[in-house]
């Protein structure tokens, strides 16, 4: 078995496939949901043209496609990529982008990049794709000399900060392709020694360009990442590249458009964020309440038992990173429970669960339930369980949540969900890795509310403090990561890149705000920020987004008073809010008229324009549901309670 090459963890397409694709170039209304089904399944590069070229038709047709996220894409290579590009809209789908790709002229890379006219930068992408190999930068230095391969290094890596500084004027996004090194070596293991031969060259390439990417905001695509685990040998296709100057073999088109389809869903904030296992055959071998504790199998040196234990393992390595675990079985909860409690071998234990539903309740059910705990859509939601028949009822009842097809073997387990790539990043920072705590609180809290009598007495309950801040360098990667993922609670869905936010930061003419909120059952960090633009004698709020974990709880009403004290102080007469709909920010529609905003004439067709009067009115008070308010603004701070 290959996950990788082969899309291991996706279906095999239903007999019907083609009888399908012929009925949605006929069908009228919104055909998002069936296509992104069919796009589903372990497509190859003509089943994948295939839907590229219903999403094409269906562009002009008004709502055709309105369940989808529209990203557009330009591509800039040395390579031919119009072999690339249908693979790449039919593989968006799968991940709920609708890709429209614009591409650069067959080796004019840099010159695309720099001219401000070429269509790359004209067409307002919102993500630019350097699709360059080790023969696009000339990457050949004299063999052994040292010194020529850092000229090599140093001229290819000025020409990478050029294209990048040319087209970050017209893009926010702007993605480099780690290199694959070809596997024709020189002198076979020295070449990773040897300066100059292309093993050593593009090692050196690599990790000067990790670095780069984080220090310059780019974002790293690792090609070679990818090509190293399906193998250099299938990757580099050398008849291929002769013949029509494709960088790797036709038959990888899908695994290399799925893995940039994947990585350009990350920078629009769709990836998952909890993974719910199943318990008895999944988590362990056997099922606990026929065999019992001691016949379950979880035995370190037993080739089953590791097996189960290296998904354990894996499972706690995501939970590292921020993924929230929870657990959905069919089982008696005590009984589940004592081997999360008893079992010498169990790597997992009831702390690092946010929900354990263990009960008789069919699987759809539950996982509703626990998307309701967590407060998170069913999309955010990856489901593991070694029945067949669980899977397919999952997929037919939710098909929001991820549900990767297990091999037979679970040896085989662990390098099938990570070659899904569910939960892929384009970073990680501290609040990422505290998700998991954060959602685990957020359950208690839901039983606490369950508890509770009023709304307004449950929040008081919680000892939430709020603080309000300007945006800072501490703070900065977690800014550009909640403005560029946010989709729902956000009221323009404006992006920006880490190197804007630094520059919004010291514009006289803009205010930032960070917010955080603390309660007593731990830290949710950063749940919001705000950008505002002066004016004269307005303060327009240009981005104001919100995590939606924190819904219902008067944060947006605390926010508004933060920003009027803040307005007032500066003499702003009148506070301008932007709503601007997308498929997904739907339920901030109302979100100024609930606050109070009278309605202003737009100035764009695609947007709704709300204004508020500051000249005749006083300070707004902050909801009385926190007990500390902590208000800083620019050179001041003041303590509310």
């Amino acid at each position: 078995m290959e996950p990788i090459a082969n899309l291991g963890w996706l279906r095999v397409p239903p007999g019907d496939f083609a009888a399908r694709v012929k009925a949605l170039k006929l069908a009228e209304g919104d055909i998002s949901g069936p296509l992104r089904a069919l796009a589903g399944y372990r497509l190859d590069a003509n089943q994948l043209q295939r839907l590229a070229r219903i999403v094409e038709a269906a562009r002009s047709r008004k709502g055709a496609l309105a369940g989808l996220t529209p990203l557009k894409l330009g591509i800039l290579s040395n390579a031919t990529t119009d072999f690339i590009v249908p693979a790449v809209v039919g593989s968006g789908l799968r991940h709920g982008l609708v890709i429209e790709c614009v591409t650069g002229s067959y080796g004019q890379f840099m010159q695309d990049s720099l001219d401000p006219a070429s269509p790359v930068n004209r067409a307002g992408c919102d993500a630019v794709l350097l699709a360059i190999d080790s023969r696009g930068f000339a990457l050949q230095p004299p063999v052994g000399v040292a010194a020529e391969e850092h000229v090599a290094l140093e001229a290819a890596l000025k020409a990478l900060d050029a294209m990048r500084a040319g087209l970050s004027a017209h893009c926010p996004t702007i993605i480099a392709q780690s290199l694959v090194s070809r596997p024709e070596t020189l002198l076979g293991s020295y070449d990773a020694l040897l300066p100059g031969a292309e093993t050593h060259v593009v090692a050196a390439f690599n990790a000067a360009l990790a670095e780069h990417c984080a220090e310059s905001s780019m974002t790293l695509f690792d090609v070679a990442g990818l090509a190293s685990r399906i193998g250099t040998d299938r990757w580099h296709d050398p008849t291929a590249w002769n013949l029509a100057q494709q960088p790797f073999a036709h038959e990888l088109i899908p695994a290399y458009a799925e893995g940039l389809a994947r990585l350009l869903a990350a920078i629009r904030g769709k990836s998952r964020k909890a993974l719910v296992l199943d318990l008895d055959n999944t988590c362990w071998s056997g099922v606990i309440g026929d065999d019992g504790i001691e016949g379950i199998n979880l035995a370190p040196g037993d080739p089953v038992g590791e097996a189960h234990l290296a998904l354990q393992a894996y499972t706690l390595r995501l939970r590292e990173c921020g993924v929230v675990l929870a657990v959905s079985s069919k089982n008696t909860d005590s009984i589940a429970r004592q081997v999360f409690r008893e079992h010498p071998d169990m790597l997992l234990r009831e702390e690092h669960i946010a929900v354990f539903q263990a009960n008789w309740t069919d699987k759809v059910s539950n996982l509703a339930e626990i998307a309701k705990a967590l407060n998170l859509g069913l999309d955010s939601l990856v489901f593991v369980d070694d029945n067949p028949a669980e899977r397919e009822l999952v997929r037919q009842q939710l098909p929001q949540v991820a549900v990767p097809e297990l091999p037979d073997s679970p040896a085989l387990y662990v390098r099938t969900l990570a070659a899904a790539g569910y939960f892929e990043a384009v970073g990680l920072s501290d609040e990422d890795r505290a998700r998991a705590r954060f959602y685990a609180d957020n359950a208690k809290r839901v039983a606490v509310q369950a508890a509770a009598g009023g709304i307004d007495d449950y929040l008081r309950s919680l000892d939430m403090v709020i603080s309000f801040a300007p945006f800072d360098e501490r703070g900065r990667a977690r800014i550009t990561q909640l403005i560029n993922k946010s989709n729902q609670f956000n009221l323009t869905t404006r992006r920006y890149s880490e190197a804007e936010v630094a520059a919004l930061s010291t514009d006289p003419s803009v205010t930032t705000m960070q917010v955080r909120l603390m309660d007593k059952f731990g830290d949710n960090g950063m749940i919001s920020t705000v950008i505002c633009r002066d004016r004269g004698s307005e303060r327009e709020i240009d981005t104001w987004l919100m995590s939606c974990r924190v819904l219902g709880r008067r944060v947006e009403e605390a926010v508004l008073a933060a920003l009027v004290r803040g307005a007032r102080a500066r003499g702003i007469a009148r506070l301008i809010g932007v709503y601007r709909p997308t498929e997904r920010n739907g339920i901030v529609a109302d979100h100024y008229q609930k606050l109070g905003f009278a309605p202003s004439s737009p100035v764009r067709p695609d947007e709704a324009r709300w204004a508020l009067d500051l000249a005749d009115m006083c300070d707004l008070d902050f909801p009385d549901v926190f007990s500390e308010i902590l208000y800083e603004a620019a050179e001041s701070v003041e303590v509310v309670e």
